[in-house]
């Protein structure tokens, strides 16, 4: 039985229970001590920069899922997209529909938007979460490959020099 989700964007206040979301979220996944995110540093790149958005699930007025998303751009579409970061609904309200729900929400944006596309990653061992973005007709990109500069990587990066040899 489907429960009848309700949506409403984080506020600054909401700071405190955005980080629990993400914290469940890495314990689920087997990541927590990868999390260095912070209060205020949410705060920050979330309120102060408006570099992402949040919008919460909620099941009888209590915040049950949550998703975390910011706009990237396809120079192929000569527009924006939205891209998922994360997408978590607490275990004990999951087989409600609420995971759906937002799901349809952030398509909705982002054809409200003018938005050309909306993406998103998923664990390659995480077979339920694969099986639901299938059965909602989303589609692997088996062409491509996820590349990432992080931590000590991303600051040697930076640190290059600019010139050519």
């Amino acid at each position: 039985m489907d429960a009848q989700t309700q949506f409403r964007f984080a506020r600054r206040e909401d700071v405190p229970l955005i980080l629990h979301f993400i914290e469940a979220l890495a314990d689920y996944e087997h990541m927590r001590g990868e999390v260095v995110a912070d209060e205020k540093l949410l705060e920050e790149w979330i309120f102060e920069r408006q570099k992402a958005e949040v919008i919460f699930a909620l099941e009888a007025e209590k915040e049950v899922g949550f998703a975390l998303f910011f706009h990237n751009f396809s120079t192929f579409l000569g527009r924006a997209g939205i891209y998922l970061e994360d997408l978590f609904v607490l275990p004990e309200h999951r087989g409600k529909g609420h995971g759906k729900a937002l799901l349809k929400k952030l398509a909705s944006i982002a054809v409200d938007r003018g938005c050309g596309r909306l993406e998103w990653c998923c664990l390659d061992w995480n077979k339920p979460s694969i099986d639901f973005y299938l059965s909602l007709g989303a589609q692997p990109l088996g062409d491509w490959t996820l590349y990432r500069a992080a931590g000590d990587t991303l600051q040697n990066l930076a640190k290059q020099s600019d010139t050519t040899e």
